[in-house]
């Protein structure tokens, strides 16, 4: 009696040292990626003997691991179970957000529209999460944002103003909700052609400026937008004035805009000078549209490149891949062979005749579903190797291509598919875009050594960044949402040291290694 209770004791003590981990795991998230890895790991499986009724947590958790690693398709795999043991143990908050998480991947990465299943879900789920009041405002929002890209400008404005004085009552809480939603109505009114009511929203817009609760980079970036939405306004009715003094005010935070803004700043400042004589000053604008375009199409032919070398480590590793495959094949041969062997031991020894039979039938049909197995595997190998060649020819190609545009679409394109077939074609633990980023060498060298402080996530995005892509297109590329990319940036801006008032993160990036590319592009 008494060593039973002492087992039970050690086992309730057992149980819940697995929940501090748990614990600990979800505190260190946001701290410490490495430390929470480790966490993790330490809670043995099966997680049901251990951490029963937490398990989508784990799973919770694992997906924003993975996310800070740009492991796409983990991350979705992640998300699917914690939407599943959330479901089974009722915990709202974490299966709306699995949900919110799974839709985005829809809509961004495949393109789907159509099918809001995992939305809808998710509006439902965060309906019934008690511990974040403002959960479902990530939905509405979404939703707004997704009716204004689609040119639904009315219906957009519908959500957000039905909801704006919510979002006005917690702006010393959580200021970006009515910070988004003053700027999104600004951009669509404007769109409508309506400056009275876009300018009331943008003259609140500019009102957040000492919101605490706002990232300072996010809200001078919305501002420089607008301004230039505002000028390009004035442009197409030909009022000059109006046009040069909107132009001027971007021009103030015009290092903080994101590159597709900023080219649009560029050519416009162009065109509206050319028109008023000042063929000078044109001149100048339209060598920064060049300077550009220039050190966009550099990054792209290095992107190309890097690329190309990813593909090839991606064929090596393949090919030991195959290697191991046939070692395992091997090994399982042997224990086959051993099972049979102890088998024929069982039966000299027992004299049991007929079970001895049904044995030795059950084990053929083993052997017959791992030789099965193993032949589709080599199938499986095979048809890897053949993407692996078509992509390397599709990448030489790419190359080969002189218009500077189509070549940008061309490597877009490329970026997209591989992200949409690496669920499917490779394994689930690679990740094409993983492989890509690790490949520029001299560049991820010299990073390193240069800020040590930056984390492995923080280096990717810089890298995005220094080839000329937008938080958008980012944001698509990294399977997450612009904000999330824009608050990464600042993080990243705060821990490098530069001058944030004369130049932007970008600026500062080509800068520094505009040696270390040039470098690769001679070499290559």
């Amino acid at each position: 009696m008494i060593f039973l209770l002492s087992y039970i004791t050690c086992r309730g003590q057992e149980q819940v040292n697995y929940y501090n981990l748990l614990d600990s795991a979800s505190v260190y998230i946001d701290i410490d990626a490495k430390k929470t890895w480790k966490l993790l790991d330490s809670i043995p499986k099966p997680l049901y003997k251990h951490i029963d009724g937490r398990i989508s947590e784990y799973y919770a958790i694992k997906a924003l691991l993975h996310d800070e690693y740009n492991q796409y398709s983990k991350f979705h795999q992640s998300n699917i179970l914690a939407l599943k043991y959330a479901i089974l143990e009722k915990n709202y908050c974490v299966a709306g957000q699995a949900s919110l998480d799974l839709h985005t991947d829809k809509y961004l990465i495949a393109g789907d529209t159509i099918d809001t299943k995992y939305l809808d879900q998710a509006i439902l789920y965060f309906e019934k999460c008690k511990d974040d009041k403002f959960a479902v405002l990530q939905i509405e929002q979404m939703q707004a944002y997704y009716l204004s890209l689609g040119e639904k400008l009315e219906e957009s404005n519908t959500i957000l103003l039905n909801k704006l004085d919510y979002y006005s009552s917690i702006k010393n809480e959580e200021g970006y909700y009515y910070m988004f939603a003053n700027y999104l109505l600004a951009s669509n009114y404007l769109q409508l052609k309506q400056l009275d009511k876009a300018r009331t929203y943008f003259n609140e817009l500019k009102s957040l400026k000492d919101n605490n609760t706002i990232l300072p980079y996010n809200h001078k970036s919305f501002i420089a937008s607008m301004d230039l939405f505002i000028a390009e306004f004035y442009f197409e009715k030909s009022q000059i004035d109006s046009t040069l003094h909107y132009l001027q005010n971007a021009s103030k935070n015009s290092k903080l805009m994101a590159g597709d803004v900023l080219k649009d700043y560029y050519k416009l400042s162009a065109n509206i000078y050319k028109q008023t004589n000042n063929i000078e000053t044109s001149k100048v604008f339209i060598d920064s549209l060049v300077s550009f375009q220039d050190n966009l199409y550099f990054n792209n032919v290095d992107a190309s490149f890097d690329i190309n070398n990813s593909l090839l480590k991606t064929e090596s590793e393949l090919g030991d891949q195959k290697k191991q495959k046939v070692l395992f094949k091997s090994v399982m041969f042997c224990l086959i062979g051993l099972l049979f062997l102890i088998t024929l031991l069982y039966f000299l020894f027992y004299r049991r005749y007929k079970f001895e039979l049904k044995t030795v039938e059950s084990k053929a049909v083993d052997v017959y579903y791992l030789k099965s197995n193993n032949e589709q595997l080599a199938v499986k190998v095979h048809g890897l190797e053949e993407y692996i060649k078509n992509l390397k020819q599709e990448v030489k190609d790419i190359a080969s291509v002189k218009c500077l545009n189509h070549q940008k679409l061309k490597i877009k394109e490329l970026y997209t598919n591989l992200h949409i077939n690496s669920s499917t074609i490779l394994d689930k633990g690679e990740s094409h875009l993983e492989l890509i980023n690790d490949l520029n060498i001299d560049f991820f060298k010299k990073i390193s050594v240069l800020y040590p402080q930056l984390n492995k996530s923080e280096v990717i995005i810089c890298y995005y960044v220094l080839i000329g892509f937008t938080n958008k297109e980012i944001a698509v590329f990294l399977n997450t949402s612009i904000r999330s990319v824009e608050s990464k940036r600042y993080r990243i801006s705060k821990k490098i040291n530069f001058d944030k008032k004369q130049i932007t993160l970008s600026q500062h990036l080509q800068k520094t290694f505009k040696q270390t590319l040039h470098h690769a592009m001679i070499i290559n």
